[in-house]
């Protein structure tokens, strides 16, 4: 049985501590038992041994399924333990954890579990289903607005409603088992009072079952609904206390269950698991549309420029300006053979017969007329001066040649 009278006595001053110690509250729901925080279970852990009075408590410091393996209690039947876990869901209990928790109950022993979601393991073995029309609801500000009315159907309990006034999901067991299953508190919802909180009979011992961790955090037990959490753990028969604080995970399983991974967290909420699965989706497209080879694009490279020409008329305005005009006439030659080179491809080493007819040929003008040009070339070239008026002449002989 549960004495509250020095948890009574000392809640201003908890109140006043945990207001205190706290610079900026925070609300986010973490069932810690060294969290002073609102959500927290500092207060309900540390004040065991009042709530208890005169049962032993063993607060656990491994994880169950590790302390349950080598337990030396076990086979002693005339010593009752009720274990009691309070979280947000049942993420450290292993597949193997669950079955020595069934194997521990089996046995006359008591388990008292309060999570938002228990594991398909344990629902499945002892046959029953819950539904938490706010599973959804994950943020503060939504928490907030959740309130409900819990009821005990115990006839020496009153039967008027606990107000919770926050962070109240609709969450409650939906399908059990009749014959071994005892409704002991409802939770309102929809006008209709459906269980929150029930025993189901196994072995020789009992699981109490319950879907509002929140009632028994600091928040509320700083907020007189004490009578209620005194009335949930009165229904645990007299026995030694095996508190679980979930420290740690297994050391022993062989089916270790890592479910705080981001994936885990995602698929239990049906809108982050759409979320997921669209984004998975188009990651695939964009590998699909993409996985080609895609190759630069090769720049195009300029071919140089033969800037010879360029040079040559450069070279000769220089020296029209100086008026040497044998010079101009030289490098006006140098122009023409370099274009006859560049245009026609004709070799100018050798300014014979054979070069004029090619020459005619290629260029489209006349043999006479080609022959002339080439023979002026020769005669200029051997020249030591030349008259401005040769000069002229020369430069329009060339200019028609080109025309063709």
């Amino acid at each position: 049985m549960i004495d509250f009278y020095l948890f009574k006595k000392y809640t201003p001053l908890l109140l006043l501590f945990v207001l205190v110690s706290c610079g900026e509250t925070d609300w986010r729901e973490n069932f810690k038992e060294k969290e002073k925080t609102p959500f927290g279970n500092y207060i309900i852990y540390n004040e065991g041994k009042t709530l208890f009075k005169n049962q032993k408590i063993t607060l656990l410091k491994e994880n169950v399924y590790d302390y349950l393996l080598f337990d030396n209690d076990a086979e002693d039947s005339t010593i009752v333990r009720n274990y009691i876990c309070i979280k947000y869901n049942q993420y450290k209990h292993t597949d193997d954890g669950i079955n020595e928790l069934l194997n521990f109950v089996k046995k006359g022993n008591n388990v008292f579990l309060a999570f938002n979601h228990f594991k398909d393991t344990l629902k499945t073995r002892l046959d029953f289903t819950t539904n938490n029309l706010d599973e959804n609801a994950i943020t503060v500000s939504s928490l907030k607005k959740l309130k409900g009315n819990f009821y005990f159907n115990h006839p020496k309990i009153d039967s008027s409603a606990f107000h919770f006034d926050r962070n109240i999901r609709r969450n409650y067991f939906l399908q059990y088992d009749n014959r071994k299953t005892s409704v002991l508190g409802t939770i309102e919802v929809g006008g209709e009072k459906v269980p929150n909180f029930i025993k189901i009979h196994h072995g020789k011992g009992a699981f109490y079952l319950h879907t509002q961790p929140v009632a028994f955090t600091n928040y509320f037990l700083l907020n007189n609904k004490e009578s209620y959490v005194e009335n949930v753990f009165s229904y645990l028969p007299d026995g030694n206390i095996l508190w679980d604080p979930f420290i740690k995970s297994s050391k022993y399983s062989d089916k270790k269950e890592d479910n705080t991974s981001i994936f885990k967290f995602f698929l239990a909420h049906p809108t982050l698991t759409w979320f997921l699965f669209v984004s998975l989706i188009g990651l695939l497209l964009f590998m699909l549309f993409n996985a080609r080879r895609k190759q630069r694009p090769v720049p195009v490279i300029e071919p140089l420029k033969n800037s010879t020409v360029a040079f040559t008329q450069t070279i000769a305005n220089l020296y029209l300006k100086e008026e040497d005009h044998k010079n101009l006439v030289d490098k006006k030659i140098s122009y023409f053979l370099e274009k006859v080179r560049t245009n026609y491809l004709l070799d100018t080493s050798n300014l014979n017969t054979d070069f004029i007819e090619k020459l005619a040929l290629k260029s489209g003008n006349e043999l006479q007329r080609t022959k002339y040009l080439v023979n002026t070339i020769i005669t200029l070239h051997k020249k030591q001066e030349c008259s401005e008026e040769e000069l002229v002449v020369f430069y329009k002989m060339i200019k028609n040649f080109f025309k063709k």
